[in-house]
C-alpha cells in the first residue's frame, strides 16, 4: 500500500495573494510545509498538486528545490487535479493537506496514519480518516486520510462545482456511502487559527516562527500551546479572523 501526501498549492488567493511563497525564517511557507510533512514517517511519498496557469511556475521551482514531485492539472476543478495526481504517482492512499499550514504537525499525521493502517489491517473499513469532521485541532493542521478507490469514485460522480473544486465534500456528504472516521484531540484546541489566509494570520505565524524555529527541527504543536501560555497576547492577532 503506497501513501501518497498531495500537497494543494497555487500563487492565487484572494486574501493573501502568493502567500505560499512567502518567506518565512529564510524558508518559503511551501518548504515549510514540504519539511514538516516529510517529517512523518508512514509517508512514502510527496506530491505538490498545482495548477496550469503561468504564475504557478514558481511552484514547480520551489518544489524541485525541496525535491519534491509536482503536477500540473486543472484550476478550478482541484478534484480532477487530485485524482491524476494520485494516480500517475501510484497511490493506494492520499493524504490531502494545502499549503497554508505552515504550522501543519508531522505528528498529528502521524497519529492518524497509525489508526489508519493498523485498524484497516484489522478488518475496519475505513474510506474517510479526518481530523476536522468535528473539529478539536486548530484549523491548519487539517489533514484528510483515503484511498484510491474512494477518490475515483468521487472523480466519477461529483458533479457540483463546489465538489469539485474542493476535492472532499462529496466524500464527507455521504455517509450512506462511505465509511467516514474522524480523529479527536484529547483537548479541544479548535478555538485557536493556525491557517494562513489573511494579513492577520502572518503576522501570528511570523511571530511563532521568530520565537521556536530552527534549522532541521520541527517544532510540534504543543510547543506552540506553550508558548501562547508565556505570550497569550499572540493569540489575538487573529482571534476575530473568520474563515472563508
Amino acid at each position: 500500500m503506497k501513501t501518497v501526501a498531495i500537497i494543494q498549492a497555487r500563487m492565487g488567493s484572494t486574501r493573501l495573494p502568493g502567500k505560499v511563497m512567502k518567506q518565512l525564517c529564510g524558508k518559503t511557507v511551501l518548504s515549510h510545509v514540504i519539511s514538516r510533512v516529510k517529517a512523518c514517517f508512514l509517508v512514502d511519498a510527496i506530491v505538490v498538486a498545482t495548477t496550469n496557469s503561468l504564475a504557478d511556475d514558481v511552484i514547480v521551482i520551489e518544489s524541485e528545490k525541496c525535491g519534491i514531485h509536482c503536477f500540473r492539472g486543472s484550476e478550478d476543478d482541484v478534484l480532477e487535479r487530485y485524482y491524476l495526481a494520485a494516480k500517475e504517482y501510484q497511490a493506494d492512499v492520499i493524504i490531502r493537506i494545502t499549503s497554508d499550514c505552515p504550522l501543519f504537525d508531522s505528528e498529528v499525521l502521524t497519529a492518524m496514519l497509525e489508526y489508519f493502517k493498523t485498524e484497516t489491517g484489522d478488518g475496519l473499513e475505513i474510506d474517510y480518516l479526518s481530523n476536522c469532521l468535528r473539529r478539536s485541532y486548530p484549523r491548519g493542521l487539517d489533514a484528510e486520510v483515503f484511498t484510491f478507490k474512494v477518490l475515483e469514485k468521487a472523480f466519477q460522480e461529483a458533479h457540483e462545482s463546489y465538489e469539485r473544486e474542493h476535492v472532499t465534500p462529496y466524500i464527507y456528504e455521504h455517509p450512506e456511502t462511505f465509511s467516514l472516521y474522524n480523529q479527536t484531540n484529547n483537548e479541544d484546541i479548535s478555538n485557536y487559527r493556525w491557517t494562513l489566509d489573511t494579513e492577520e494570520d502572518w503576522k501570528l505565524i511570523e511571530a511563532v516562527y521568530t520565537d521556536l524555529y530552527q534549522e532541521g527541527k520541527i517544532f510540534t504543536t504543543n510547543e506552540v500551546i506553550a508558548q501562547f501560555r508565556v505570550k497569550p497576547e499572540l493569540v489575538k492577532l487573529n482571534a476575530h479572523v473568520r474563515q472563508k
